[in-house]
């Protein structure tokens, strides 16, 4: 049997009349059901999921999500020189998953790679204390220039990279740095929270699990799907007003303080590394709205809103709608490389540069 997708299906049988008809409804049934599972796939049903998810917007927990991106995205201006629309710092990359350093330098030049971080394997015992100093001096140089900083995308989990990712966090902090904390920094957090308790400009990103992870280990229950908002504020409150954004299939975003929800429909295709995209997205809006609302009139409409659930929702609406584009292109054989091609174009059409 063969199905064509999005097209009208004939099939053909052998044998007599009698035999066509006795066999038709049963199998005209189970050839609609397989027509109607295979339809999920089409471009039809998802603009539908779209509509069905842009309907949501109109409940209070559902910000203005493209208003949001327009007005924190800066201008671009011939007076601007480089680095004034902000830096952004990752701490990320490991033996484990790649030596990121020439992985990294080999895909952009544009890059500044500091291949700083050491892992227990190559580091002697007695050699630890003096190469953790290092290494905290090295970043030291840079910390004061940094906008945000990103911790956690493929860190992996050795226990003297940690340490030292701790002391860059709780330096991080004592110079008011933002903080992006994902994947294996999570990890971290979750087992030190007082390493970004009660820190107003830091941001968790969990999935399912690292979520699941924070609930036990900060309110010591489990997940509560029925009451889901108010136990991400209480999770949040928990953890002194952090920021979080619970990663699902509508992201959910609470500082303590309120619970918002970003539904702008996806890409049903979940390909690793979206969770990367993400934590980088939000820091550059993250950066780029607390730039905003420094010079923004107190009257605006967000000018009252925490910086970093602005940049929550900002992120978390591009990475969406570019992966939403990159399935429409790609389908099944969508990548996460492929959404990445997709968040200069989902910016533009939201924020036209000129």
């Amino acid at each position: 049997m063969i199905v064509k997708r999005g097209m009208n299906c004939q099939f053909a049988f052998s044998g007599s009349k009698k035999d066509f008809m006795l066999a038709s409804s049963a199998i005209f049934r189970r050839q609609q059901f397989l027509i109607r599972s295979l339809g999920s796939c089409t471009n039809q049903t998802h603009q539908k999921r779209m509509q069905g998810t842009k309907a949501l917007s109109g409940t209070s927990l559902e910000p203005d999500a493209e208003h949001i991106l327009r007005a924190i995205t800066p201008t671009l201006d011939r007076n601007k020189h480089k680095g004034m629309a902000g830096k952004i710092a990752v701490i990320g990359g490991c033996r484990e998953y790649t030596d990121a350093a020439p992985v990294i330098k080999s895909y952009s030049p544009e890059l500044i790679v500091h291949p700083v971080l050491e892992e227990s394997y190559s580091v002697r015992d007695q050699d630890k204390l003096s190469i953790s100093g290092k290494i905290l001096a090295e970043v030291d140089k840079w910390m004061e220039r940094f906008d945000c900083l990103v911790v956690g995308p493929g860190l992996g989990r050795d226990p003297f990279l940690l340490d030292c990712v701790s002391k860059i966090l709780k330096h991080a902090r004592q110079s008011n740095v933002p903080i992006v904390i994902d994947g294996d920094g999570l990890f971290l957090v979750t087992n030190s929270l007082d390493l970004v308790s009660g820190y107003p400009l830091a941001v968790l990103t969990p999935n399912v699990n690292e979520y699941k992870r924070l609930i036990q280990k900060v309110l010591n229950c489990e997940v509560n799907e029925q009451d889901s908002h108010e136990q991400l504020l209480a999770l949040a409150k928990g953890v002194g007003g952090v920021t979080i954004l619970q990663k699902g299939k509508s992201d959910l975003i609470s500082d303590g303080e309120t619970v918002k929800s970003v539904s702008v429909y996806g890409s049903p295709r979940r390909c690793g590394g979206q969770g990367d995209i993400l934590s980088g997205s939000v820091a550059v809006f993250l950066s780029w709205a607390r730039q905003h609302l420094s010079t923004a009139e107190g009257g605006t409409s967000i000018s009252k809103i925490n910086p970093t659930i602005l940049g929550c929702i900002a992120g978390s609406a591009l990475m969406r709608k570019a992966a939403s584009l990159a399935f429409q292109n790609k389908k099944r054989s969508t990548l996460t490389s492929d959404i990445i091609e997709c968040l200069g174009t989902s910016l533009e059409d939201i924020c036209p540069a000129c």
